[in-house]
C-alpha cells in the first residue's frame, strides 16, 4: 500500500514548520544584527533579541493561521461562554504578566534615572556621584534610547498575541486543539517578554558590576535582578521548548 498523508497531518506539519521557521529566521537576523558596525555597542544587541522575538511570535502566529477551523455541519452551542484563560497555561501565564510588569516597572525606573552619556547622547547612561565628588557616566543603561524598541516590540507582540488567542478561544475545533495553540502563542508571547526582560537585567547588572559606589541601593538592586534574572531564564527555556514541541499539552 501507497503511505498517505491525510490533510489534518499536513497541516499540522505546516504549523510546526512555520514555528521552526520562525525561530531560524529570528536567529538569523539576531546574529547578522548582533555584529553589525555601531557606534554603539549594545544596540546591535537590543535589536537582535527584539528581532529574534518578534520573528518567534510570528512563526507562531502564522502556524496558526494555515490551521484552519473544522467546518461541521451541526454546530453545538456550549452552556458556559469560552474565556482565554480556560486554554492558556494557568501558571505560566501568571509568571509571564508578572515578568511583563517586571518589565515596564524597570523601564520606567530606568528612563527617569537615566542621563546623557560622555558623547552627549540623551537616554543612555546612568550617572553616578562617588562620595570623592566624582561623576561617572556608566553604559549602557536602560533609559529612553534603549526603551523605545523594547516597549514598542512588546506592545506590538502583546496586541498580536491577545487578538490570536481571544480569536482561538471563541472559534470551532477541539479542546485538544485550542489549548495547543493558545499554549503555543503564550509561549512565544513569552519568549518576547523573557528575552527583552533579560536584556533589561543585563543592562541593569552590568552598570552595577562597574560601579563601586553604589552602596546599599546597588546591593538591593542586585538581590532583586539576579533572582530575576534566573526566573526569565527558566520561562525563556518553557517557551522554546512549548513552541518546537506540537501537542506538548493533553486535553484534561
Amino acid at each position: 500500500m501507497i503511505d498517505t498523508v491525510t490533510p489534518d497531518r499536513l497541516l499540522a506539519r505546516a504549523d510546526l514548520c512555520a514555528r521552526w521557521a520562525g525561530l531560524a529566521l529570528g536567529a538569523a537576523l539576531a546574529q547578522g544584527l548582533a555584529t553589525m558596525d555601531s557606534d554603539d555597542m549594545a544596540m546591535p544587541f537590543v535589536a537582535a533579541v527584539t528581532a529574534f522575538g518578534l520573528c518567534a511570535v510570528g512563526g507562531v502566529l502564522l502556524g496558526d493561521s494555515l490551521t484552519p477551523a473544522p467546518q461541521d455541519r451541526v454546530r453545538r452551542a456550549a452552556l458556559s461562554p469560552r474565556r482565554v484563560r480556560d486554554h492558556v497555561p494557568p501558571r505560566m501565564a501568571r509568571l509571564l504578566v508578572l515578568q511583563s510588569a517586571f518589565l515596564v516597572l524597570l523601564l520606567t525606573i530606568g528612563v527617569a534615572a537615566a542621563d546623557a552619556d560622555r558623547a552627549g547622547h540623551g537616554g543612555r547612561a546612568l550617572a553616578v556621584t562617588c562620595a570623592v565628588g566624582l561623576t561617572r557616566r556608566l553604559t549602557p543603561w536602560p533609559g529612553l534610547y534603549y526603551a523605545t524598541p523594547v516597549l514598542a516590540s512588546v506592545t506590538l507582540g502583546t496586541a498580536a498575541c491577545a487578538w490570536a488567542l481571544r480569536r482561538i478561544a471563541h472559534r470551532p475545533g477541539e479542546n485538544r486543539q485550542r489549548h495547543d495553540r493558545s499554549w503555543a502563542i503564550t509561549a512565544a508571547w513569552g519568549l518576547l517578554v523573557s528575552s527583552q526582560l533579560l536584556l533589561v537585567l543585563g543592562m541593569i547588572g552590568r552598570v552595577l558590576f562597574y560601579s563601586r559606589c553604589a552602596g546599599m541601593l546597588g546591593n538591593v538592586t542586585a538581590l532583586v535582578i539576579y533572582p530575576l534574572g534566573l526566573l526569565s531564564l527558566f520561562a525563556l527555556g518553557w517557551s522554546v521548548f512549548t513552541i518546537v514541541v506540537p501537542r506538548a499539552v493533553d486535553d484534561e
